[in-house]
This record gives C-alpha cells, sequence and structure tokens, in this order.
C-alpha cells in the first residue's frame, strides 16, 4: 500500500517538475522576443537618427557648434612694423606649393605681406578662398578635402644656402625663431619647421639635423610633401610667417642682428641650441665678465681658421700663439699672489679648423632599428659635428677669426666672453692691390649679442696685413678686460668696429639713405645688399659716378657730405680708388 503511494507521489512530483520547466522555457523565450522587439526598435531609432544626422550634414540648414567654426576658419595675427613684420596664423591650409586662407564673407579677413627669405624683396601672401556661410566652408573642409592636421606651432620660412651652416644659421633658422619670440611663450616650447629649401637633397647638409634638433617638434621639408603627395591638403593649427628681414644680411639701422638685443634673441637662441643638442649650458654671469673665474686657471683663446689668411699671416699667428703660451708655460706653477702680479693673466692659445672638429663615437656597438622606428634608436644618443663644435664653443673665452662663416659661431660664446675680429681686405682676391679696402663684414653680430666684447684689428693698420705684435696686443687686451670685468651687458655700439659706427650716425641723420638700405624695396636690391665699408669707403654702388652690375650702372643716393664727416670724426683713412 505504502509503495503504491510512493509510486503515484513520484509520478506527481516528475509531471509537476517537466510543467515547471515549461513554464521556465515560455518565459525564456517570452524575454527573448520581449528583447528582440527592443533591440529591433533601438537599430530602426539609431538607422533613422543617422539618416536624420547625415540629411542635416549635408543640408543648407545645419548648424555648425563655434568649436566647429574655430577649428577650421583661418584667423591671422601679425606684429611689427609693415616692413617687417611677423603673423600668427591659426588654421592655414597647403596643398600643391601653395599655402590657403579660408575665411567667411563676413569676416572680411585681410591677408598681410611678409617677407620669407633672406634677401627678399617683395612680399608674400597666401592664397585666399571666402565662403559665404559656416556650412559651405565645413562641407568643403571636411567631406572635399580632408586635410592632414599638423597640430601645434610650425614656423615656416624659405632657406637659400643651407650648405653652408653660416647661412643657414643666421639667414633661415635664427631669424624665423626670432619671429617666433614676438609670439611669447611659443618660443620656449617644442615646435615644428615647414621649410623650403634650396637643394631637396644634400649629403653634407648637416644644418638639417640642427633645425631638426632645435626645433624639438619636427621637421618637414616642403620639397618632399610636393613630390610624394601632391594634390593632399594640409591645415596648419598655428603657423608663423614673415622673417625674411630679421636674417643677419638684412640691414638695420643701429647696425645690429635683428632682435638680438632688445628681443634677447641671440641669448634665447643660444641657449636653446645648447639644451636641444643636449650639452650642458654656458656658464651664466650676470653682471661682469670676471665672476666664476679664477686668475690661476688659463683663459682658453681660440683662433679660428680662415681662407681669407694668407700665408705670411698665418705665420704671424704663429708666432704670436708661440709667445703667448710660453708666457703662460712659464708662470703656470706660481702661486696665485704672484699670478696677480703679472702684467697679463695666463692665456692658452689654440688653432682650430671647424671642418676637422669631428663627433666621437660613444656607443659600444650598432643597434638595429625595428620597423617601427621613426628614425634611428641610437639618434639622441649620438654626438654629430656639430655638438662637437658646440663643445669647444662653450668653453672659449676669446673668439679670434676674420670675416665669413667663422664669425657666426660667436653667439654661442659664454657670458663675459670676447670675440675678436681681425678683419680682412677687399675686394676678394685683390687684397694686395692698391684698390682695396679693409673690412670687417660681419660685425653687426657682436654688436646683437650683449653679453660678449667685440674688440676688431686696427682698422687704419689692416692693409699691412696682420702682424705679430698688433695679434699679441688685443689678445692680450681680451684676457685683461675679461679678468678686470667689462660690464653685462654691453652697449651694442661699443661693439662695432669704427666704419659700423659711422654707419649708425650716417642712418641717424641721412633718413632716406636709412629706409633705403633697410626697407628693402623692391626694384632696389644693389642698395640694401650693402656692406659698411663699401659705403664708408665710396665703392661699388657708393662710389661717384656708379658701379656696373649687371649691364647696369648702379647708383645708390646718400649724402656724401655727411659721410666724410663722420669718417674724418672716427679717424678711418680713406684711399680713393675704383675696382
Amino acid at each position: 500500500m505504502l509503495s503504491g503511494k510512493r509510486k503515484n507521489w513520484i509520478i506527481d512530483l516528475s509531471v509537476f517538475i517537466l510543467i515547471l520547466i515549461g513554464i521556465f522555457i515560455f518565459i525564456g523565450n517570452l524575454v527573448v522576443i520581449l528583447k528582440h522587439r527592443q533591440y529591433s526598435s533601438d537599430m530602426n531609432s539609431i538607422q533613422s537618427n543617422f539618416n536624420i544626422n547625415k540629411k542635416n550634414i549635408l543640408s543648407d540648414n545645419y548648424k555648425l557648434s563655434p568649436t566647429d567654426l574655430q577649428s577650421l576658419v583661418t584667423t591671422v595675427k601679425c606684429v611689427g612694423p609693415r616692413y617687417n613684420q611677423s603673423c600668427l596664423y591659426k588654421n592655414l591650409y597647403y596643398t600643391n606649393q601653395k599655402f590657403w586662407a579660408l575665411s567667411l564673407k563676413k569676416t572680411n579677413l585681410s591677408l598681410p605681406g611678409v617677407r620669407l627669405e633672406a634677401l627678399a624683396t617683395t612680399d608674400f601672401r597666401p592664397n585666399h578662398r571666402v565662403f559665404d556661410t559656416y556650412e559651405q566652408l565645413y562641407k568643403f573642409v571636411r567631406f572635399t578635402i580632408d586635410p592632414i592636421v599638423f597640430p601645434g606651432v610650425t614656423i615656416h620660412f624659405n632657406q637659400r644656402w643651407h650648405k653652408n651652416i653660416g647661412h643657414a644659421l643666421f639667414d633661415g633658422l635664427y631669424p624665423a625663431y626670432i619671429a617666433l619670440i614676438r609670439f611669447p611663450p611659443r618660443h620656449l616650447q617644442p615646435f615644428r619647421i615647414f621649410v623650403g629649401l634650396d637643394y631637396v637633397n644634400c649629403d653634407s647638409c648637416f644644418s638639417e639635423d640642427v633645425y631638426s634638433r632645435f626645433a624639438g617638434g619636427g621637421f618637414i621639408k616642403s620639397n618632399i610633401i610636393d613630390s610624394i603627395m601632391p594634390n593632399r591638403w594640409f591645415i596648419f593649427e598655428e603657423l608663423i610667417m614673415g622673417s625674411g628681414m630679421m636674417c643677419q644680411r638684412c640691414i638695420q639701422s643701429n647696425y645690429q642682428l635683428a632682435g638680438g638685443v632688445e628681443l634677447e634673441g641671440s641669448k634665447l637662441f643660444r641657449d636653446r641650441m645648447y639644451k636641444q643638442h643636449g650639452i650642458i649650458p654656458v656658464e651664466i654671469r650676470q653682471k661682469h665678465s670676471a665672476e666664476k673665474r679664477s686668475l690661476n686657471k688659463p683663459l682658453h683663446a681660440y683662433i679660428i681658421h680662415n681662407k681669407r689668411f694668407t700665408k705670411k699671416e698665418r705665420e704671424e699667428i704663429r708666432n704670436a700663439m708661440n709667445q703667448i703660451n710660453n708666457y703662460t708655460n712659464s708662470h703656470i706653477n706660481k702661486t696665485l699672489e704672484e699670478i696677480k702680479k703679472l702684467p697679463h693673466p695666463l692665456i692658452r692659445v689654440f688653432y682650430i679648423n671647424y671642418r676637422n672638429i669631428k663627433a666621437k663615437i660613444n656607443i659600444s656597438s650598432k643597434i638595429k632599428s625595428t620597423p617601427s622606428d621613426s628614425r634611428l634608436s641610437t639618434y639622441d644618443l649620438l654626438d654629430n659635428d656639430f655638438i662637437a663644435q658646440l663643445r669647444i664653443l662653450r668653453d672659449m673665452d676669446i673668439h679670434i677669426t676674420g670675416p665669413g662663416t667663422g664669425q657666426m659661431y660667436q653667439t654661442f660664446l659664454s657670458d663675459g666672453s670676447v670675440n675678436i675680429n681681425l678683419g680682412g681686405m677687399n675686394p676678394y682676391r685683390k687684397e694686395t692691390t692698391p684698390i682695396a679696402y679693409p673690412s670687417f663684414l660681419e660685425q653687426y653680430v657682436t654688436a646683437g649679442i650683449p653679453y660678449i666684447k667685440g674688440l676688431y684689428y686696427p682698422i687704419n693698420k689692416r692693409r699691412d696685413g696682420i702682424q705679430q705684435d698688433e695679434l699679441i696686443k688685443l689678445i692680450k687686451q681680451a684676457a685683461q678686460i675679461i679678468i678686470q670685468g667689462f660690464s653685462i651687458p654691453v652697449n651694442p655700439k661699443d661693439n662695432l668696429a669704427p666704419d659700423g659706427q659711422v654707419f649708425v650716425e650716417q642712418c641717424k641723420y641721412d633718413k632716406n639713405f636709412c629706409k633705403l638700405v633697410t626697407i628693402r624695396k623692391s626694384g632696389y636690391f644693389w642698395c640694401n645688399n650693402m656692406w659698411t665699408e663699401d659705403l664708408v669707403h665710396e665703392r661699388r654702388q657708393w662710389a661717384s659716378g656708379g658701379f656696373p652690375i649687371g649691364g647696369t650702372n648702379v647708383i645708390c643716393p646718400f649724402n656724401r657730405t655727411l659721410l666724410r664727416s663722420l669718417r674724418q670724426k672716427y679717424g678711418i683713412e680713406y684711399r680713393p680708388g675704383r675696382e
């Protein structure tokens, strides 16, 4: 009996379990159906919204947010006088060797003219496309050209002669950096360089590596973009251009390197150059040159090889070096009190040719790059020749050379150093002829560096060539004023040679002449492509009766009576002659 009841109970339980399972299955299916319906509804809604958005994007009634507008419309802000202004463009476009500004009709955007390269006499302006509405501009950018974006700050300039490091640095990079300084604090941050070069491929142009390291944010050659990505559009978030009037060959009325003093451009350029090349900065001296110096430590004087030195002059230089070094050797072991009583400080003189300064290999083995490396894995670890040169410059106390490229490195000297310009004779390769006259060429660089002192070979003795005794006097004088402590900053005019000071006063009192040589108007190239020595000695385009250049007799007007009185004031010997 009990067995029968248990059997019935088991059957009833099994039926109940089956019914319960069926209920669970039904509920599960119902949930799936409901979720599917909700999913279908959501998808329809999404698809509907997508269609609406797509329709709105393509519709003239689509309204853009202020952020959209700010990120696409070109704007421009300029600083500086009209003939020498630098401009900061936001959202400037580029394609097929041309810049484009995209603006709205109601903003009435005006595009200012700027100079893009050294010695340029005409202004550059981007192309300009104007749109009636925000929506038209947005659709053109977003769906027609869809540009590659270059974020951050970019500086743009064109560079001639970048095979020559002097021109590459101070007719290209330095003036572009001065333009950047005009829009602080961007000059203290990494930036990108977008440059047009005269040579697309140049295996020996280490200036390109200097550009890349100095910027820290990228280096792009316009030639490369134009050749490998034709018809592609680009947009620069911020682009600064307008530096062509601040090159080292761009004459300023004060005969100084542009921006070197008033914008502290020389110092900022020097300090960034050392930092970006991984070198501990130069010695900082706040008030005078004698700070942080010891009399029993010889000053380091370097004579830089110059192609203008004649064989006889190199012999005179060698004799001067030997005499000074022998003097130092004979007193180097004396006590500090004894050294203080010597007639002049201890000096070590070296003669170097920058071409022979090579980087040392400072890693033990080669490392293979991986496919994902954007540049060599050792790029930031290896020195290059320029870094090796900077390491020597950092420790120079007295920098000595003649005119030309060798003068350009004086910007990298430490505070309280001295630059000695030994000068040369013009015309080049006619130095010993009766028509030759003294020339110091890049003295405006020295005038634009307020943390060093400039000395010059006596102008009226330069016709006799570099003499041992005169060179020894100059080197001793340099050492003496360093130890005595010349004031920092140095008065810029005091850093000019006599003929440079003549130019400053000529420019001050002869306004028409000053405008002619500084503003660089189109059609007057030979009047603003000048050296003060040509003016002071009334040669070439400044000669009475003019000078034939390219089949044309070029005459540049100036107050000749004023010039002759200034020449007499500064005691400059004048010998008439024509080339």
